[in-house]
């Protein structure tokens, strides 16, 4: 299974004690909902390899302490810290609803303004904790834009659109020219007036 047929969860942050315990962040909606995994894929050196849990519990809102099979020390659990944790996307339940969507799916969906038309290209999403943020491609530059029902107005699936409503001067603070050189301060002048 590669990364392609699956979806991040979260990822391995630390230890837990001296067990081989581990704290699970879940990057997720409602972590309850992950509260009776019996495995995940976590993501070492690059390959996705199955570790099955022993237990699980939800602690502090994204966090999970997770005990796997076979991780029985603290030496073994440090080998995963850092691991991002993965499931495979069958496991999603479909969304019909236009107005939301899972962030992998809208990865390539041509984001389209109500005024400006077509834009570009959604190259991915960041999960911040203050606001989750859209990647798109425009004019060969990065431009974020915020995640949230007033701006991401409904997905086409079908189309592969993401129709949006962006606020004014957005697009424009990305493209303004910040390469352009302020001018320097001649060092040989004297800047103090003289009487």
């Amino acid at each position: 299974m590669t990364k392609d047929d699956c979806y991040q969860v979260g990822h391995i942050t630390k230890t837990h004690g001296v067990s081989g315990e581990l704290v699970l962040f879940l990057d997720v909606d409602d972590p309850t909902e992950y509260a009776d995994l019996d495995s995940v894929l976590l993501e070492v050196k690059g390959e996705l390899i199955p570790y099955f849990i022993e237990s699980i519990a939800i602690v502090k809102g994204s966090r999970a302490i997770v005990a796997f099979e076979d991780i029985d020390t603290i030496e073994q659990a440090e080998r995963l810290i850092n691991c991002g944790a993965y499931l495979p996307l069958e496991n999603l339940e479909p969304i019909t609803d236009e107005t939301r969507f899972y962030f992998h799916e809208i990865v390539g969906y041509q984001v389209v303004d109500a005024e400006a038309g077509a834009l570009g290209t959604v190259r991915g999403v960041y999960a911040m904790n203050a606001q989750d943020l859209i990647a798109m491609d425009y004019q060969g530059k990065e431009v974020l834009i915020p995640i949230n029902s007033d701006i991401v107005r409904t997905v086409d699936r079908e189309n592969q659109k993401l129709n949006v409503v962006l606020p004014a001067g957005l697009l424009e603070i990305y493209m303004e020219d910040n390469s352009k050189e302020k001018p320097e301060v001649d060092g040989d002048e004297d800047a103090t007036d003289e009487d």
